[in-house]
């Protein structure tokens, strides 16, 4: 696959065929890919706790909100909910802030997984109180973003921002998941 198609195969996805397990495998392997992207400074101070166990699956699940711009939807219906998930945490020994590189191997992670044939959301609406009880995370260990993933059961597609309908995401009568985005003629400054 062309880099380019990775990346518009790369949608965020909130509902997914939650009987289609993520082997635990998959998640080291995209955390093998997150080792190698690039840290500011070569910090790495980056952890990941990975979840592919259900019952670990369900209780992290408890303590996420999904697609704040869908006001009306609760978030995935059982059958619906991810299998499994990366929680990215920050080593706060290591370095104090940790936004950028949350970002660049959040990024690198769900474009492995899309390669790999599933799909994921990044999430940073959760209780992350809640969150910390589950594993009983050390104190040096902040929770910076949640990544959901699984096999995708549902479509999601771009198109064109239009300034009246703003930039919220939605879905139609059908479930498609439409995600507006701005233009390069607003992006690119001449």
């Amino acid at each position: 696959m062309k880099f380019s198609d990775l990346v518009r195969a790369n949608r965020s996805y909130r509902r997914f065929d939650q009987y289609q397990r993520i082997p635990h495998e998959t998640l080291v392997d995209l955390v093998k890919l997150a080792r190698l992207s690039p840290s500011p400074s070569n910090l790495q101070g980056l952890k990941f706790w990975l979840v592919s166990d259900e019952a670990e699956c369900e209780q992290v699940f408890r303590n996420l909100k999904f697609a704040g711009y869908l006001k009306t939807w609760s978030g995935p219906q059982e059958g619906e909910k991810p299998s499994g998930y990366i929680i990215i945490l920050g080593d706060t020994e290591i370095k104090p802030t940790f936004e950028i590189d949350a970002g660049i191997v959040a990024q690198t992670m769900l474009l492995g997984a899309s390669e790999a044939g599933y799909g994921g959301c990044m999430l940073k609406a959760f209780r992350r109180d809640g969150l910390q009880e589950i594993r009983n995370l050390p104190n040096n260990l902040e929770i910076v973003l949640v990544i959901a993933l699984g096999k995708p059961a549902e479509i999601s597609v771009v198109e064109d921002f239009d300034p009246e309908k703003g930039i919220e995401y939605y879905r139609d009568q059908e479930g498609v998941h439409h995600v507006p985005k701005r233009g390069l003629d607003e992006l690119i400054i001449e």
